[in-house]
């Protein structure tokens, strides 16, 4: 059997342009609240779907403005199996910082939350105590967030991407910050550095040279 083409897989990578985050962000708040702070965390966080499903109110300090990442959705579990599973890899299990503005929004969120459980009070899932569920706290079907995501790129006018590219648009969004490799590689969970250098080696090469082409351009001017 022939090799997989790395370098194929590494120039097609799928994630939102920071330039259309804003709009796309803005749809899904039309779109539906829940899609929208759940894709919202993916963006924010750059955590895998299952892990961002699987976040209980326990998981997250909005003291200290941390997210603790421990646990993985069971997606194809059948009825009566246990909803969470390990994550990825040993390695995936971290604790990450989060921005004070997406801190405050969760807070906000934790409200939202609080108010379905008045509601729906004796029907409202409460063992599971899932940050992002449905408004009786079960969790959020796989099909749900698929069709809900490729509903908001079409409305927005931006091609479609897999749920994984949300996690991509993070990391991306990283490099254009001038993070670093390791930065990235421990903020996403990756078992060592060489598969997020592997990863992303194509948008670090296209940003190094847009640092380049600016550095010559300041040389040129004090030069001149």
């Amino acid at each position: 059997m022939p090799k997989k083409d790395r370098s194929k897989s590494k120039h097609s990578l799928e994630y939102i342009n920071s330039e259309d985050i804003g709009k796309f962000l803005k749809i899904a708040r039309q779109d539906n609240y829940i899609y929208y702070i759940y894709f919202k965390t993916l963006i924010e966080t750059g955590m895998r779907k299952g892990e961002a499903a699987a976040l209980q109110r326990k998981d997250i300090d909005l003291k200290n403005r941390t997210i603790a990442i421990n646990k993985s959705l069971d997606f194809q579990r059948d009825p009566g199996e246990e909803v969470f599973g390990n994550t990825k890899t040993y390695h995936s299990e971290r604790t990450i910082k989060i921005t004070e503005s997406f801190a405050k929004e969760l807070q906000a969120h934790m409200k939202w939350i609080n108010d379905n459980k008045m509601v729906f009070n004796e029907i409202y899932d409460h063992d599971l105590d899932l940050v992002f569920c449905r408004e009786k706290g079960d969790p959020l079907p796989k099909s749900s967030l698929f069709n809900a995501l490729k509903r908001i790129l079409k409305k927005a006018e931006i091609e479609n991407i897999p749920i994984h590219g949300l996690r991509h648009t993070h990391a991306v969004l990283l490099l254009e910050a001038d993070q670093s490799m390791k930065f990235i590689q421990e903020r996403l969970g990756h078992k060592n550095i060489s598969i997020t250098s592997d990863v992303y080696a194509h948008i670090s090469e296209k940003l190094e040279n847009k640092s380049v082409d600016s550095f010559e351009n300041y040389i040129n001017s004090i030069l001149s």
